[in-house]
């Protein structure tokens, strides 16, 4: 049958099962199943190589623009950076990805504009399953929506939670401890919306024999299966309506109402016009502010404080992760630093590479020689 079959065989059966709670381990164990069987065939594709969807990771974070064919992205993207996008207006324009680079408050943000996502990318159509696994690589989504085709969100975010991308949200609260006896045992600290029978059908649906699973969170089937696979990606998301150039006032509160429907919240949504050249600033700052990325000047000695070039780092990271950005003697010779801005209780404060950096600080490090 192959794989592909033994997972729309698997999802048909869970279709058409009721679900209550007789049934809710079966279709706890198929789900797992299903979630085994569609990593199974990840690999595999990955293992067969798929062509023209390799992109190395570059810059200090990667962006994925996601949307519908002939959305914009290409002209978006042309307008956000220095590439130089194939653009026209007929479907399927992007034909690979094309990476930009976007350089905002000192930071070099890779852009990748994927090519068209059709309905029923997660199930392969359209190369769906190559174009959705660079998706997976980046630090953040971005949906480039048409003002004239919001509902288009609902399919584009059901085909990435469907590969595997689940959005806006974090890894479940759970740890598995594997024991050399005893079975499975759950403990949990919180109220669960399965019963205790489901999880141990789904973890041993896994492989598991022996172990303590503690859950500290209310969790569903389709929760407690993320918590358990090692294939989940966890990125925040944001919204781009494209073309609000070509809508009056009176249309945009139809804009709103169809955000809404599809669970954005208009006010979170960036209003732009790619073409025109309109909200690019406001979607600047806010991929900025969503990436959560800092800057950290460097104080150079007899050069002075270096404001054009910053190091560009991710919230709540130290001193020892910019060492390691620095590499070479930094890392390996490091003996204190010394800190000026947000995160020094008093100015000139002597720290070590624990200590966490916030936006606009200054840093100065101290090497043995």
């Amino acid at each position: 049958m192959g794989l592909e079959g033994e997972i729309e065989a698997i999802e048909d059966e869970i279709a058409e099962t009721p679900y209550n709670k007789s049934t809710e381990a079966h279709i706890g164990r198929l789900k797992a199943k299903l979630a085994d069987k569609k990593e199974q065939l990840e690999t595999q594709s990955s293992a067969g190589g798929g062509g023209g969807y390799g992109v190395e990771k570059t810059g200090d974070a990667t962006v994925a623009m996601v949307g519908e064919p002939s959305v914009g992205k290409s002209t978006l993207l042309n307008a956000l950076t220095n590439a130089d996008s194939e653009v026209a207006n007929y479907e399927f324009t992007t034909i690979d990805v094309n990476p930009g680079m976007l350089q905002y408050k000192g930071a070099n943000i890779q852009l990748l504009d994927v090519p068209g996502l059709i309905a029923g990318a997660a199930a392969g159509r359209g190369r769906g399953r190559e174009v959705l696994s660079v998706v997976r690589t980046a630090d953040l989504v971005l949906f480039v929506l048409s003002a004239f085709e919001i509902e288009a969100y609902e399919q584009l975010r059901g085909d990435l939670y469907d590969n595997d991308v689940r959005l806006d949200g974090s890894r479940p609260n759970m740890t598995i401890a594997e024991t050399g006896q005893g079975g499975l045992s759950v403990t949990s600290r919180s109220d669960l919306d399965i019963d205790e029978g489901t999880v141990k059908e789904v973890l041993r649906e896994h492989g598991y024999v022996n172990a303590d699973i503690t859950i500290r969170e209310p969790l569903d089937v389709d929760r407690l299966i993320d918590g358990v696979m090692d294939n989940r990606a966890y990125l925040p998301s944001l919204v781009a309506v494209n073309k609000g150039d070509l809508i009056d006032r009176e249309y945009l509160e139809i804009v709103h109402e169809n955000l809404r429907e599809v669970g954005v919240d208009p006010d979170d949504a960036v209003m732009i016009s790619a073409e025109k050249g309109k909200g690019l600033d406001a979607l600047k700052e806010r991929i900025w502010s969503d990436l959560e990325l800092i800057r950290v000047y460097m104080d150079k000695p007899g050069q002075g404080v270096d404001y054009e070039e910053p190091l560009v780092l991710s919230a709540g990271e130290t001193i020892g992760d910019a060492c390691e950005k620095l590499g070479g003697r930094f890392r390996e010779r490091f003996q204190f630093a010394r800190v000026h801005g947000p995160s020094a209780k008093h100015d000139g404060q002597q720290v070590g590479k624990d200590h966490e950096l916030a936006d606009e600080d200054v840093l100065r490090i101290v090497t043995r020689r």
